[in-house]
């Protein structure tokens, strides 16, 4: 197998997959410089101002003239792309592979008809200053009862719920709505002090249709001793979620979120790829996969936009883009100073660069549907979610919009994990080998010893296996849970 990849016939630079010394070959070129793992080599003369072609798309511009053998990346490469731009309606929808078969998940069926992968017992906290509290009814109640029927007891720490307003306030009590209701909690204690902007009696009185046996209201403040009275909820919460059972579903019960964080060179080659050829078998198969990061489709959004199932969706695509753009430019901040700096040291040199490889996770499935931020899941198939980059944050937003689970490609590593399991996808195998005890699949064995097809079937068999609780996700098996919610204006 060659250690260098051509992604595309017509791309003018090729990927390394091992770190190349001066002198060293590839293509028949002679390399006129060092270069590292997952960067780009020129193939070709690239003159000032002419375009760097990698995916079969423009990446970017030469800054200067680029010789043949010579490292392409930075230092002398600039983004084409600027400002808000019109868009056409302009249908393209590719092939889809949708020969594998179905399979079945073992899952928890809830009162609505939504199903979870876990049966966990939730404090949802509606202001950051009870989370001390939080903590201390849940380390009460595990001391008191046994826990070992379900699986496991939380409470996600954050900050607000006070001192906000307007868009941000609804947002916030909008994104622990969601929380409430999603199904891979059994049962909700939602705790809130009792003088926070987010009061619990207006977060009861707008949460909408949810199952009064699975949630519990406290109001610290009201009662003595928060901590008896949280305790005593918790159990009555357990006692009617104790006895639920996984039934078997077919995989078209699975809403998965796709999200990607300190990528590298080999994402668009590897992980994403995988997860591209995984989201198109949910969609054939009647499952649901949600895209975030909005940020990361700018360059890349017109392959997005070809693909939308009609031309009320290619709008909808459109305002997601450009009211993503309006908030850079409202905030006085240029809208395509990404790629992080992690990413430009894993290989990626421009935004197109960086999204033409993050919206591979996409695969080629058909967009039905497009979300605001805090909206749940409407359609099966693929949709796409507004999201910032930000780890933490979209992997919230994607919880929060009914996903049950996300999975997360990387190329640098990261151990976070949100309130729902968090996959984690390694591009490369020194990653996976490397930090082992943070990544769960290594699809950097699509450059070392398998094929797409048989790596994909080793993938969807972890996948099932994640959901139906045989195995528990790295983030789960190192207790690392977090929320971390979009916050755009003042603090009071």
């Amino acid at each position: 197998m060659k250690d260098y990849i051509i992604i595309n016939p017509i791309d003018n630079v090729a990927v390394v997959l091992r770190p190349f010394s001066k002198g060293e070959v590839v293509e028949n070129i002679t390399l006129s410089e060092d270069i590292p793992q997952a960067h780009k080599v020129a193939l070709k003369p690239i003159k000032k101002g002419e375009n760097v072609i990698k995916y079969g798309s423009p990446i970017g511009h030469a800054t200067t003239d680029i010789h043949v053998g010579e490292h392409v990346h930075t230092h002398n490469v600039a983004t084409n792309l600027d400002d808000v731009i019109s868009y056409t309606y302009e249908p393209n929808y590719p092939k889809v592979s949708g020969y594998l078969s179905d399979r079945t998940v073992e899952v928890y069926e809830r009162a609505n008809g939504e199903y979870g992968i876990r049966n966990e017992l939730w404090i949802i906290q509606t202001v950051g200053c009870v989370s001390g509290m939080a903590k201390d009814i849940i380390e009460n109640f595990k001391s008191k009862y046994d826990t070992s029927k379900i699986d496991g007891v939380y409470t996600f720490q954050h900050p607000f719920g006070c001192s906000q307003m307007g868009a941000d306030l609804n947002l916030t009590r909008t994104l622990l709505q969601d929380m409430v209701k999603h199904p891979n909690a059994g049962g909700v204690l939602v705790l809130g002090l009792g003088c926070e902007e987010n009061l619990v009696s207006t977060f009861k009185d707008t949460l909408g249709s949810y199952d009064p046996k699975r949630v519990r209201f406290l109001i610290a403040q009201e009662v003595e001793d928060e901590v008896k009275e949280g305790t005593k909820l918790l159990k009555e919460l357990y006692d009617q979620m104790k006895d639920d059972r996984r039934v078997t579903k077919p995989l078209s019960v699975l809403r998965i979120g796709l999200k990607c964080g300190g990528s590298d060179g080999m994402s668009g080659i590897t992980a994403n790829p995988l997860l591209g050829r995984f989201s198109d078998f949910l969609a054939v198969n009647g499952a649901t996969t949600v895209l975030g990061e909005v940020p990361e489709m700018f360059g890349a959004e017109q392959l997005l936009m070809a693909r939308a199932k009609d031309k009320e969706t290619f709008d909808k695509i459109v305002n997601l883009i450009n009211e993503f753009k309006g908030y850079f430019k409202n905030h006085h901040q240029v809208i395509y100073d990404n790629p992080s700096p992690g990413n430009k040291k894993g290989g990626i040199t421009t935004l197109e660069d960086k999204s033409l490889g993050c919206t591979q996770k996409a695969g080629a499935s058909v967009v039905q549907d497009v979300l605001k931020m805090g909206e749940r899941i409407r359609t099966n198939g693929l949709n796409l979610l507004c999201t910032p980059g930000n780890d933490l944050v979209a992997t919230t937003t994607l919880g929060c919009s009914g996903c049950q689970m996300v999975l997360f490609t990387t190329g640098r590593g990261t151990p976070f994990g949100g309130f729902i399991p968090t996959v984690k996808i390694a591009t490369n195998t020194a990653l996976a080998t490397h930090k082992s005890n943070w990544i769960d699949f290594n699809a950097g064995d699509l450059v070392d010893k398998k094929d797409m097809d048989h790596l994909l079937e080793d993938f969807i068999d972890l996948i099932c296996d994640i959901a139906s609780g045989k195995k528990k996700a790295k983030n789960e098996q190192n207790h690392f849970r977090e929320i971390s919610i979009f916050k755009d204006g003042v603090v009071l």
